[in-house]
């Protein structure tokens, strides 16, 4: 038996024989599943479904196993991607003036807590090369000149494209991209904003938290879309703060949130727990 091991996503209309029809296909083809998770959106009737399998014969090529199960996808209507379980998604990292998300991500890639392989780090700022440069990556300054945004976002793009990256990873990084960018890489960009009840605009959000009175602050990471984060969610969180917390205080934690929900939502995109549902999201993390 080879050590093959393969994840299969899915989503389609939701009808009688799903699971038994990708079951039997792959049991005809020496799979074994080994995790299998279900979801019915009853709102749309959308059926998702997220499966590991593992080869118990002779190992087979990605392209051989994507080719036999086309014939089944398309018989259910099926939106489908299959995966080498093995695999890590190539991710480019972009960053500005804040280097707490950057620093757990990459201490996280270095200790090979998060499933990914980081090919590089992208910045309108300098202030984030010495952090690259100890962790051994390439770091690409590409400064936002004015009148010339279009030109910086071209080349940001030739970068993710030359290091062959799955994932762009926005880690703090201040800069609204463009409708045309969003849309390329649709589903391929995760950003993270941090998130207060009530909600705030604009400069020094954890200031005017504490002049309000905040008493929980969080963050959300989420896909990007042209709709300024507005995309679907993949995770938050939140903690409790109270008057006696500082602004720099209320920023700490806000940081450390921020760096631990940005981390959780790529390690699920890497892992392939991620199905996107219109403008929301199923989260298959157990």
């Amino acid at each position: 038996m080879s050590n093959q091991q393969i994840i299969l996503k899915l989503s389609c209309h939701d009808q009688i024989g799903v699971v038994a029809k990708v079951s039997n296909h792959f049991a005809e083809q020496q799979f074994n599943i080994i995790e299998s998770s279900q979801f019915e959106d009853p709102d749309t009737s959308l059926f998702f479904m997220r499966t590991v399998l593992e080869n118990a014969g002779d190992e087979v090529s990605m392209d051989d196993i994507r080719e036999q199960f086309t014939p089944v996808a398309d018989t259910l209507g099926m939106r489908w991607q299959i995966h080498d379980r093995q695999a890590k998604p190539k991710v480019l990292i972009a960053v500005s003036n804040w280097g707490h998300c950057l620093n757990a991500m990459l201490n996280a890639w270095r200790n090979q807590s998060l499933p990914v392989d980081v090919v590089g780090v992208v910045s309108n700022h300098r202030i984030m090369e010495s952090m690259t440069d100890w962790y051994g990556l390439p770091f690409h300054y590409l400064p936002v000149e004015s009148g010339h945004k279009g030109d910086q976002e071209a080349r940001l793009l030739q970068v993710y494209r030359d290091a062959d990256a799955d994932l762009l990873v926005l880690a703090r990084y201040m800069q609204i991209l463009s409708p045309a960018l969003c849309d390329t890489l649709a589903g391929r960009i995760i950003n993270i904003h941090h998130s207060f009840l009530p909600g705030f605009v604009g400069a020094r959000p954890y200031h005017q938290a504490y002049h309000r009175g905040v008493k929980q602050i969080g963050a959300t990471a989420h896909y990007v879309t042209a709709d300024l984060d507005q995309g679907p969610i993949i995770e938050q969180a939140v903690e409790r703060v109270s008057h006696a917390n500082s602004p720099q205080e209320l920023t700490d934690i806000g940081r450390d949130i921020e760096a631990m929900v940005l981390n959780r939502a790529v390690k699920w995109h890497a892992e392939h727990r991620v199905l996107i549902n219109g403008v929301r999201t199923v989260v298959f993390n157990r």
